[in-house]
């Protein structure tokens, strides 16, 4: 992705904190402490549903790489997929039998278990070769570069995915880790079934003369981490399709992640908060979030109205993308769909 140097410094900062918070999809709290009125969070049950009726894998293949590479996939014995999207995917499509490890966000039930490898985008490469794989799938965004190579360099088919940003990438995902592991068929019923589930969630949002603003925050607290979400965030997509408005993005916020300050939100005037579950955690709660210089000014923090989804599905564009849809829009319009 095109960034500037703040940008990338953004992004470095938030690789940190999720490395020093262990970031990933759990239970965290959406209640305020002390009995807070907002709303509590509905997440989307820590759990994948695979396919009804997967194929087996028909090997080999040779499949484009997102980093223009043209790789051989011979085996599927041995999977090892470097992100908490593509463990669920790979999962998903009836293939969690033969996977061997996982990133730290992928904490779905099935997964919970298997040895961690990735870290906030941080591939260990000697963990990965340890596991003996038969082939990776890694994002845009794993790295190092150096540990990448050394993987390719020990013969192992690794294949590139292009990173997720919005709803439209979630078929397009869903095919290309198909392909790579030779079962084209199950990735279209795959992404016929999400898609299908997709749209039942949006014919049911409430029509609204005036939509919500939602802005989405960032925030650890631990690695004093607080950041407004912009039109690259990865989070604009849902909230459109939400119905909702990006409160980041609307204020003219073009890039990923900008420095909250009380400016930034004052110009935002957010109606709600989206924040991950384990963000808000790591604030206090609702209690603690509205303490950060400039939330209470808001609409969404005078009325405290905070809508959290679990960090390891909020922004995987994923076969769970529908749960996370229907869970942003029982929150943001008080009714569970």
């Amino acid at each position: 992705m095109r960034r500037t140097r703040l940008a990338g410094a953004l992004t470095a900062a938030l690789a940190l904190a999720l490395a020093a918070t262990g970031c990933g999809g759990g239970s965290g709290g959406g209640t305020a402490p002390g009995g807070s009125s907002a709303k509590s969070a509905a997440t989307a049950p820590d759990r994948v549903e695979p396919l009804a009726a997967p194929v087996a894998p028909r090997l080999p293949v040779t499949v484009p790489s997102a980093d223009g590479r043209a790789v051989a996939v011979t085996s599927a014995d041995r999977i090892v997929p470097l992100s908490g999207s593509l463990n669920e995917i790979v999962f998903t499509l009836g293939l969690g039998g033969k996977v061997v490890a996982r990133d730290i966000t992928a904490t779905f039930e099935q997964a919970a278990e298997l040895p961690v490898v990735t870290r906030a985008h941080d591939v260990s490469a000697e963990s990965v070769l340890s596991l003996r794989p038969t082939v990776v799938l890694a994002e845009s965004t794993t790295g190092p570069a150096e540990a990448i190579a050394q993987i390719r360099d020990a013969g192992v088919p690794l294949v590139v995915v292009k990173p997720a940003k919005e709803l439209a990438d979630v078929g397009t995902r869903i095919d290309a880790v198909a392909a790579a592991l030779g079962v084209r068929d199950s990735g279209t019923a795959l992404k016929e079934r999400t898609q299908e589930r997709i749209d039942a969630v949006r014919k049911g949002i409430p029509a609204r003369e005036e939509k919500p603003r939602v802005a989405f925050l960032y925030v650890r607290g631990s690695a004093a981490v607080y950041l407004l979400g912009g039109a690259e965030s990865g989070a604009s997509s849902l909230l459109e399709a939400a119905g909702a408005v990006d409160a980041g993005k609307e204020s003219g916020l073009r890039k990923d992640f900008t420095p909250l300050t009380s400016e930034a939100l004052a110009q935002a005037a957010p109606d709600a908060i989206l924040v991950m579950s384990k963000g808000l955690d790591s604030v206090g709660g609702i209690d603690g979030l509205v303490k950060i210089p400039g939330v209470a000014q808001t609409p969404a923090g005078a009325g405290k109205r905070v809508v959290t989804v679990d960090d390891g599905v909020l922004l995987n564009y994923g076969p769970r993308t529908d749960q996370v849809l229907k869970s942003l829009v029982g929150q943001l319009y008080g009714e569970e769909k």
